[in-house]
């Protein structure tokens, strides 16, 4: 009798939570620190926000209650996403193959099925990271973005919402400027600020620093590298700069990473990680890819927010 090899595999709970949390936390924002995740989220979490007015007074001998306490609230909605695939074994073990016969020791994964849950775990983790900047709520497997809700919250102070304009090394260094001046002063220097920035505001600062542009850089660039910059830990007016892949071309926004949140029911049981082999079920040659998990992001204090977009 011939040797049957199932790859029928069913993960939930803790064992889904695990696929699940490698996918959602490899989404680039998540994974370089530049978010807030909230864990177990199920449809819904408030995110208070408490302000005080002047809290110190002249002293008396009486004790006096002073002051005002404001406390209002942001929810943190999150939206159940899925994701079905069929894809046909004949196709695939082709490629397959041809992968294991070129591979060295443990470049390539075991099995099939490791295989594609990895695979399919780099697009889903692409996908979050999209949705978290520049998702829109309408189109499938989307949720409304943080800049998507930025622009539309009336909230936002004028002055912190700054028209874009198409980014280039000879005004990148201006542009990045505007949206500096606009941190409030409150924010300005809090150790988890960061200048988020879109691939191609980084590629054009980047630029900027080889000393290819104005701004009195030099022809030798930043440190004389010219263009050998290095591409981590740039600074731009003292605050970090971090590339928010998500963020569509010319768009920043200036926030701490402690008022954006990143909502998910990663440890929870509610998910369903499944690679089934429809041989047994339907006859045919092919299998299915099913996964299910939930996705959202929003903001605390708009007002500490710049936006420019």
């Amino acid at each position: 009798m011939a040797t049957t090899t199932n790859i029928t595999t069913t993960y939930a709970g803790e064992a889904a939570g695990q696929y699940i949390s490698a996918a959602l936390l490899s989404a680039s924002t998540i994974e370089n620190g530049g978010i807030t995740v909230r864990p177990n989220v199920m449809q819904k979490e408030v995110i208070q926000r408490i302000d005080v007015d002047a809290i110190v007074k002249d002293a008396t001998c009486d004790f006096t209650p002073t002051s005002t306490v404001d406390l209002t609230e942001r929810i943190l909605t999150v939206e159940e996403a899925q994701v079905n695939l069929q894809m046909c074994k004949k196709d695939f073990v082709t490629t397959w193959e041809v992968a294991q016969m070129g591979a060295n020791s443990g470049d390539v994964p075991s099995s099939l099925a490791d295989y594609m849950i990895g695979h399919i775990g780099s697009k889903v983790a692409q996908k979050i990271e999209q949705n978290i900047w520049s998702g829109v709520a309408a189109n499938s497997g989307e949720f409304d973005g943080l800049a998507v809700q930025l622009a539309a919250d009336a909230a936002l102070p004028a002055a912190q919402e700054i028209a874009a304009t198409t980014i280039t090394a000879a005004n990148v260094a201006a542009q990045m400027s505007l949206v500096v001046a606009q941190i409030p002063s409150a924010v300005y220097g809090k150790e988890d600020l960061k200048l988020y920035v879109s691939k191609n505001v980084y590629k054009a600062y980047i630029e900027h620093l080889a000393g290819y542009a104005a701004s009195g850089v030099g022809a030798n660039g930043y440190e004389n590298r010219g263009s050998n910059q290095r591409l981590v830990d740039l600074f731009f007016n003292g605050i970090p700069v971090f590339v928010a892949e998500g963020l569509t071309d010319n768009k920043m926004v200036a926030a701490q990473t402690s008022n954006l949140f990143f909502g998910t029911s990663l440890l929870s049981a509610m998910q369903e990680v499944k690679l089934l082999d429809m041989a047994d079920i339907d006859g045919s040659n092919n299998f299915r890819f099913v996964a299910r998990f939930f996705q959202g992001a929003t903001y605390g204090v708009v007002e500490d927010i710049v936006l420019y977009a």
